[in-house]
């Protein structure tokens, strides 16, 4: 295997070597758990999805953690405006987010932390903060120092210091206003945790870090997130975490956004499509489709049109191999072609991954076409292995599970078109073609596409 990534921290493409051979460990900063979740949300976490089955595939045990930010500023705020607990409220758009990545495909994580779990940690790190002079506690609060660690800071994000800000508010305390929050105070009537320092809850950033170092050690491989937690968040996450004295993250990834008349998907901005919308009007697989196919750098500009083509041409994957099925018999894996492996190598090029499978599947019909059965099988058995590593394997237990009613609804109406496809041949036989004819009309009207074949007629739902 060679795959190469970009890394955010050198700006340049790195060929990976884990820190352990075999073993790769990935750092995914999860949700902050305030509301339902969009489709912004949820593409971090398909796009390390991807990664982490591309890393199995070649042979990797991968640990992957994702945290769940349970406490915070924004959920305390929504919580309150709706008059609900706190607690109640992060738990209750947690099940949100993990139903929402169930739906979607995406592997359970190795763990899935939630801040709140973590004090314990939290506190150890902030000690070892003040113990080495790159961190104080003010009033009840604790900062990092960042003019103790002038020489280093800013080396994720290029930051300037002379320009960083961090977008809190200039508490008494603070030393310097570059500093950022490790530990807030508690406030009446808001959640708070005993520490040396005084009671009160984690910073965010704290929080990763902790749970980071907790799970998969000192110093792992990746570190991913989206694009805009470069600055502040992973900032603030690398040099607190290096300043303490561990290693933290040897690569540092990061997701584009998906935006909406060029602004990034965002509740603030009101401009967010939510993961239930969607998927009244696309299926689970053909969203997962939309989202992965595009490379996990580029931004995904969301539209109606786009999201259209997406299912035709996931529909387009999921004919392929149930009709191959349908008339060579059972469909298992096979070997990947070269082109798929150097487009996932080359950053997770998923544009051209997916070019490959359709590129496998043009070969495959002209194979079916031909007569020849073992040749279309194969290619077939080829893009289930390779649409597996994209987790959109049509004939997946996952999306078994996820059609229910829709299996259900297919074998009702199969068997409507196979009684009306007897008639047609009862019609035809009869050299009746009218009324044969009739029929496929009928069938076409409805969305229907019938394709007659020497093994019999075959029927699938048109893309359109």
């Amino acid at each position: 295997m060679s795959l190469h990534l970009h890394d955010t921290a050198t700006r340049t493409m790195r060929e990976f070597h884990p820190r352990t051979a075999g073993v790769a460990s990935i750092y995914v900063c999860g949700a902050t758990v305030q509301g339902v979740p969009h489709i912004g949300h949820v593409r971090g976490g398909l796009n390390f999805d991807v990664l982490r089955r591309w890393l199995v595939h070649n042979g990797y045990d991968v640990r992957l953690v994702r945290n769940v930010t349970d406490i915070d500023d924004k959920i305390l705020t929504k919580a309150a405006e709706n008059g609900r607990p706190w607690w109640e409220w992060a738990t209750k758009h947690e099940r949100a987010f993990e139903d929402a990545f169930d739906r979607l495909g995406c592997l359970p994580p190795s763990a899935l932390p939630r801040a709140t779990g973590h004090i314990t940690q939290m506190v150890e790190l902030m000690q070892r903060l003040i113990d080495k002079g790159h961190a104080y506690a003010a009033g009840g609060d604790v900062y990092f120092s960042v003019p103790s660690y002038l020489d280093h800071y800013g080396k994720l994000s290029g930051q300037r210091l002379d320009e960083v800000q961090q977008g809190e508010s200039l508490a008494g305390g603070k030393r310097d206003p570059r500093d950022f929050t490790l530990w807030k105070s508690a406030k009446p009537g808001e959640p708070s945790w005993p520490t040396p320092w005084g009671d009160g809850r984690p910073g965010w950033h704290l929080e990763c870090s902790a749970m980071a170092t907790y799970y998969l050690g000192g110093e792992f491989d990746i570190h991913g997130g989206g694009l805009d937690l470069v600055f502040p968040h992973h900032e603030n996450e690398l040099a607190q975490s290096n300043a303490a004295g561990d290693g933290f993250a040897r690569y540092w990834m990061h997701n584009a956004w998906v935006t909406m008349a060029g602004e990034k998907m965002s509740k603030s901005l009101g401009n967010t499509v939510s993961i239930p919308a969607v998927l009244d009007r696309a299926a689970a697989p053909e969203l997962r489709y939309y989202l992965v196919a595009p490379h996990y750098r580029s931004t995904i500009e969301y539209s109606e049109p786009a999201l259209a083509e997406a299912i035709t041409a996931y529909r387009r994957i999921d004919s392929f191999v149930r009709r191959i099925a349908q008339r060579t018999g059972a469909v298992g894996h096979g070997p990947v072609c070269a082109e798929f492996t150097a487009a996932m190598d080359d950053d997770l090029s998923t544009p051209q991954a997916i070019a490959a499978v359709h590129n496998v599947i043009r070969e495959g019909n002209a194979a079916l076409d031909a007569g020849d059965d073992e040749a279309a099988n194969r290619a077939a058995a080829s893009v289930r292995t390779m649409t597996g590593v994209l987790g959109l394997d049509p004939l997946s237990e996952t999306w078994g599970e996820a059609r229910g009613a829709d299996d259900a609804a297919r074998h009702a109406l199969a068997g409507l078109v196979e009684g009306l496809l007897e008639q047609r041949k009862q019609a035809r036989a009869e050299r009746d073609f009218a009324t044969a004819d009739a029929v496929r009309d009928r069938l076409q009207a409805c969305g229907i596409a019938v394709e007659d074949t020497p093994d019999g007629p075959m029927w699938t739902l048109k893309d359109e």
